[in-house]
């Protein structure tokens, strides 16, 4: 242990947490809250993140900022090494909910450092300097578009869950729309209205996001394209490189 470990100092001086565990597929985090803001990154494996707003995607090497008091619980597909870094209240963080974000390599180091240093104090010059490169990388990240915002609407709600449990099924709008008690016409509406998408982006992106969990868990591409709905392993590919600027294959290894 470290002698900036023992030197003993008011927990109010601490302005950065950060621990390392790890946790076997298909654990799930139950629903928690943080007093403080947090960025989640794992260097292997798949987190979603489920808040009452909507559904986050974190493939491996990326990384989810979740803002202080947002209530959410997250599930792992395949064995995820995580590494969360907690920012006290204090410092400067400007998000105001879920986001998931690339992790430059240099961000990627000063995670792994701050949690071999961490608890980091804003009265060391050593940790205040860690803390200022952290906060830096994190105003520069750029979101990726890995979010699936919840419907409110009761009817909405029970078509998102039922395409959630049925991905591969090509059932049409009409139909899906009567299964809930709904005309076509008010579920399109409501969708739209309600998160922004419209029910065929709705479910593409659905598709895409589970098509993400499918292949952390090591299931191979063309299986996983038709396992989520897609015609062909072609097309999903091609879906793929569309939202996230890259193949299934290269995604991964990145």
């Amino acid at each position: 242990m470290s002698s900036l470990r023992q030197v003993e100092r008011p927990e109010s001086d601490i302005r950065v947490w950060a621990i390392a565990t790890t946790y076997s597929s298909g654990y799930e985090i139950p629903p928690h809250t943080h007093p403080t803001a947090q960025l989640v990154y794992a260097s292997r494996g798949v987190m979603t993140v489920h808040t009452e707003s909507g559904t986050w995607v974190v493939p491996a090497h990326r990384a989810v900022l979740v803002p202080p008091g947002v209530e959410h619980r997250i599930a792992m597909s395949g064995e995820v090494e995580m590494r969360t870094v907690y920012l006290s209240t204090e410092l400067p963080f400007a998000a105001t909910e879920c986001a998931v974000v690339n992790v430059s390599p240099l961000l990627r180091e000063l995670i792994l450092h701050a949690v071999e240093r961490a608890p980091l104090y804003h009265g060391e010059p050593g940790h205040a300097h860690l803390i200022g490169l952290l906060l830096e990388q994190l105003d520069a990240l750029p979101s990726i578009p890995l979010q699936l915002p919840a419907p409110r609407d009761s009817r909405a709600r029970r078509a998102a869950e039922w395409l959630r449990r049925n991905p591969g099924e090509g059932e049409s709008l009409e139909r899906i729309a009567r299964r809930v008690g709904a005309s076509k016409r008010t579920l399109e509406r409501v969708f739209l209205a309600e998160t922004a998408m419209s029910f065929g982006a709705w479910r593409q992106q659905l598709r895409l996001m589970q098509a993400l969990e499918l292949l952390a868990a090591g299931e191979p591409v063309t299986q996983v394209a038709l396992a989520v709905g897609y015609e062909s392993t072609s097309a999903f590919i091609s879906r793929f490189r569309q939202v996230l600027g890259t193949t299934p294959g290269r995604y991964y290894a990145s």
